[in-house]
């Protein structure tokens, strides 16, 4: 056993059938399933949180492609590296088949000059490209890049995956089966929920727990619920704040205040807040749903979520998080009313798209007395002289006569 290499590279599949997770891609009646067995495969992008098994499929097809596999890291790669591999690939003597396999981890890495390098040869077929990234693609990579290949979205492992990957690297002996672990199997699954999704998490733990625990008398390790604590500090959150999961978490955080669900509201909130979320941010976010989706149902949502955004700048975290979420369910469970929000878009589909003619001239601006002689002004009746503050006249132009923009709903009183 190689003790420089972490487990979890030790213990990588090297067959589907040694694959453990995914089967929503790769059941044996899927179609990735069937390519790579068949050895069929096409370019495809990887996309998927951090340890759920990007850079173990990879490994899989390099060990049952009969092609030539070579992998690069868009951290320390460059063009010069990808010239490389077109080289080796149209060079016949190092390999006959005239196709490659090129493995590109965290291909989101790569700048645009980069990625457009690779376009040409994706496209003839010489290279059959496998990216991985944490990344969404649709944001990260090159557009012709993701046209030509096919995207993959890899799931966060199950707790059932990431325990039964954790019993086999106790049992192998390229694992953890050279040392007497015992180890009981509730705190197998623990160590499996507290790493979330992210396997190489879990392995990591386990490694430093029986590598840092000494052997008893009896010549056994015992890993207890303890020592998984010290190893793992805190259950691994799924979240990054310049990352795909910040976009999922805002918006689920945006459509549970919508929805007036305040317990799915609390916990986008929390989810945000634990991955380190911009407290500003989430503040703007509750100000403009509370003029977006509460709006005219109770005005004062808008008051509400202003007034928390400027108590959040002067307190700051983390009690910043209890204004925070008080506003946010105030939003919550706020009435709710997106009449101005329609009107406003469609009276704005109407100035930009149309020609809506010019406002009347008794409401328009007289600011110089001989200016009334051409009828700026001419005629407006002032509401207030009226009973009840109001009296009818025409406010629109002429062209737009009839339109309606703000519809009341039954939420607006």
């Amino acid at each position: 056993m190689n003790g420089n290499e972490p487990l979890a590279y030790r213990i990588r599949p090297k067959t589907l059938e040694e694959y453990v997770g995914q089967e929503h891609i790769l059941g044996k009646n899927k179609i990735l399933y069937r390519t790579i067995k068949a050895d069929r495969l096409s370019s495809i992008i990887l996309f998927g949180p951090p340890g759920c098994g990007k850079t173990s499929l990879a490994k899989v097809i390099s060990e049952t492609t009969k092609y030539k596999f070579y992998k690069i890291n868009a951290v320390t790669a460059g063009v010069s590296d990808i010239k490389k591999v077109v080289e080796e690939t149209k060079n016949f003597m190092i390999n006959p088949t005239g196709k490659s396999i090129l493995f590109i981890d965290e291909i989101h890495r790569f700048n645009k000059l980069q990625q457009d390098a690779l376009l040409p040869f994706v496209e003839n077929g010489l290279i059959i490209l496998i990216g991985a990234t944490t990344e969404n693609p649709y944001f990260e990579v090159n557009k012709a890049l993701i046209s030509r290949s096919m995207v993959i979205k890899l799931e966060p492992l199950t707790e059932d995956n990431i325990y039964t990957i954790l019993k086999n690297a106790l049992e192998r002996k390229d694992g953890l089966g050279e040392y007497n672990v015992k180890i009981e199997d509730e705190i197998l699954r623990k160590l499996a929920i507290i790493s979330n999704g992210d396997v190489r998490t879990a392995l990591n733990g386990l490694e430093i727990a029986v590598l840092t625990t000494n052997m008893e008398s009896d010549g056994y390790i015992y890993i207890t619920d303890e020592v998984i604590k010290n190893c793992v500090q805190t259950r691994k959150a799924i979240f990054d704040k310049k990352g795909d999961t910040h976009y999922d978490n805002i918006s689920a955080f945006i459509k549970s205040m919508r929805g007036s669900d305040p317990d799915a509201t609390i916990f986008y909130l929390a989810r945000a807040i634990n991955g380190g979320e911009d407290p500003m941010f989430l503040a703007r976010r509750i100000v403009i749903s509370a003029t977006e989706d509460v709006g005219m149902a109770n005005p004062n949502a808008l008051i509400v979520a202003t007034s928390a955004m400027e108590a959040v700048k002067m307190v700051g975290m983390p009690e910043a998080k209890l204004i925070l979420a008080e506003a946010a369910v105030y939003i919550a469970t706020s009435k709710k009313s997106n009449a101005t929000y329609l009107g406003i878009n469609r009276a704005l589909e109407d100035v930009e798209n149309k020609d809506t003619g010019t406002s009347p001239m008794h409401i328009r601006n007289a600011p110089v007395k001989d200016m009334e002689k051409l009828g700026y002004g001419k005629g407006y009746l002032y509401p207030h002289d009226f009973p009840g503050h109001w009296i009818e006249q025409q406010y629109l132009p002429d062209k737009m006569l009839g339109t309606k923009y703000y519809i009341k709903d039954e939420n607006i009183e």
